[in-house]
């Protein structure tokens, strides 16, 4: 009767730990919208132009999206949430709190999105001015 007691307590024990576990998990989750911001540098796109802010608006884009896929595939295997919370979450706060601060730099300088069928303005290539060697006061003698 003592081993059946015992038996018991290690398994309220075990489940009791499992569900303080996945609260905690659970918790980060949650959190990931407010601390994203706190695993990005704040001043790394003031120098962007336009130009370089679109660049790295979609590259932070596709990064977001890429840790997201493998997130949900971490998450579809046994002890899935966990392997994704040690794996990804890290990473996909610090992209999410980049691409926050590049859509605030963004608006800040009233960037707008080049249209999906614009092609760049190339221009004519300019020949280089090729000035003539200055003439010496003295001739060849």
């Amino acid at each position: 009767m003592a081993a059946s007691l015992s038996h018991r307590l290690r398994c309220c024990g075990g489940l009791s730990a499992l569900l303080a576990a996945g609260l905690a998990l659970s918790g980060c989750a949650g959190m990931s919208e407010t601390v994203a911001p706190a695993f990005a540098d704040p001043g790394r796109y003031e120098l962007y132009d336009c130009k370089q802010l679109e660049a790295e608006r979609k590259t932070l884009a596709l990064r977001t999206e890429q840790l997201q896929k493998l997130m949900d595939k971490a998450e579809t295997g046994a002890g899935g949430a966990v392997v994704s919370e040690l794996a990804y979450r890290n990473d996909y706060i610090a992209v999410r709190g980049q691409a926050q601060f590049a859509d605030e730099a963004w608006r800040r300088n009233r960037c707008r999105d080049t249209p999906p069928n614009a092609t760049p303005q190339a221009s004519a290539p300019q020949p280089p001015i090729i000035k003539p060697a200055p003439k010496s006061g003295s001739a060849a003698r």
